[in-house]
């Protein structure tokens, strides 16, 4: 095939609309899992005594410093998430580092909260599927 029979083929409508409704979805999925965030630090702020009954043991864990985590990461992403519905250049390489730094912050977060931090991992490694594979010269 050749290179102006790819090109033509590239710009088909069809991917041309695909194309913008991930860059939609991307900044969608990334709002979302940064609102997630934002409660999930404002529920550890709240409270931040949290209690582990084992099976002869009683822990008790602050966890203030992960709810101020949380938050913070949480307002990144959704600023983030707010330059890529305005097709901002910087927020694709921003979205896939604050969603890696999501997971790994939700990953240390599994044993205070785990069904939170899988839901909001998920999210994450979506919004990173999603900006990667995301071409800007069909928007």
């Amino acid at each position: 095939m050749s290179t102006s029979t790819s090109s033509m083929s590239d710009r088909h409508p069809v991917r041309n609309g695909f194309a913008g409704a991930t860059t939609i979805a991307a900044g969608a999925l990334l709002a979302a899992a940064g609102i997630l965030s934002i409660l999930q630090g404002i529920s550890a702020l709240a409270n931040d005594d949290l209690f582990v009954v084992g099976p002869e043991y009683l822990y008790s864990f602050d966890i203030t410093g992960w709810g101020w985590i949380h938050l913070l990461i949480g307002i990144l992403v959704v600023a983030t998430a707010i330059g890529l519905f305005a097709a901002a250049t910087w927020a694709r390489a921003v979205a896939i580092v604050l969603a890696a730094v999501s997971i790994v912050a939700n990953f240390l977060w599994l044993p205070y909260y785990p069904w939170w931090a899988v839901l909001v991992i998920a999210l994450d490694i979506l919004v990173i599927w999603a900006v990667a594979t995301w071409s800007p010269d069909f928007t």
